[in-house]
């Protein structure tokens, strides 16, 4: 069993959810990602998403694009965010981490190449923002060959047939998308929220991790009550962005921040 399976298996025997944080790695600069993430599993995080810099980012959100730009001016790169998994994986060998990020990058590299070096990187999983299943299953299945699970997006208006797919291609988790438009933008509106994931649960077996326009402790309760999984990023991003003249700064307020949502999440606002 994976990573990833283990995780969403263990907390829904205990009827917790998934607490899913996104950085970027190598922002604000490289040194400070593992130490973050290390951080962030104290502050009890379930599984980890590693954003891997690009230069084209069209889904996110002026805040993740930033903190993009700040990564890719310290020379990060796909290869480096794997050196990043390697290096967490020395002292965490319990944690799933999902890399995030864009086709380009891993075409570049070749599916087996990148395949074989997330492998060699323990990565738990891969989320690969404008790959659609439709296209994705050569990828996925290079990933699936050293038990790696491809992970896809899931909009709004995902009809039952592209879930199905998605559920047929994918592993690990589906991440729902909430919300129309890029990351950090908008406000949920939970009914729509309900009523989509009623017709997910209809159509995949897999675990459903929600996020774009998760803020606070308030959201990720209402959202963790619905499905199985929280998704924070720009929220998390926008406290580095806030601080980058004190790091340490924005790992206590990141650190808040997740362990305001884990109270929330597990006992109630």
């Amino acid at each position: 069993m994976s990573r990833l399976a283990k995780t969403f298996e263990t907390l829904s025997q205990t009827g917790r959810k998934a607490l899913v944080p996104f950085i970027t790695a190598g922002d604000p600069y490289p040194e400070f990602t593992v130490p973050m993430m290390h951080a962030m599993v104290e502050a009890g995080v379930d599984v980890i998403e590693l954003g891997v810099p690009f230069s084209d980012p069209m889904a996110d959100g002026p805040v993740i694009q930033r903190a993009s730009e700040r990564a890719l001016a310290h020379k990060m790169s796909l290869r480096r965010t794997l050196a990043v998994a390697m290096e967490f994986r020395r002292t965490n060998q319990h944690t799933p981490v999902v890399l995030m990020g864009y086709l380009n990058p891993i075409e570049a590299m070749g599916y087996e190449e990148f395949a074989n070096a997330a492998a060699r990187a323990e990565v738990d999983g891969v989320l690969t923002v404008d790959l659609p299943p439709e296209e994705g299953e050569q990828c996925a299945a290079f990933l699936k060959a050293r038990d790696i699970d491809s992970i896809f997006l899931l909009a709004p208006n995902s009809s039952a047939e592209r879930i199905q797919k998605m559920d047929a291609v994918g592993s690990g988790y589906l991440y729902y998308v909430s919300l129309k438009g890029v990351t950090g933008a908008g406000h949920l509106n939970i009914e729509d929220v309900k009523t989509k994931l009623e017709e997910l649960r209809a159509n995949t077996g897999l675990p459903v991790a929600i996020g774009f326009g998760v803020k606070d402790a308030e959201t990720a309760k209402m959202i963790s009550d619905l499905g199985d999984g929280v998704v924070v990023g720009s929220a998390l991003i926008s406290k580095i962005e806030a601080n980058l003249d004190s790091p340490e700064q924005a790992k206590k307020e990141i650190i808040e921040l997740l362990a305001s949502m884990r109270q929330a999440m597990d006992n109630g606002v």
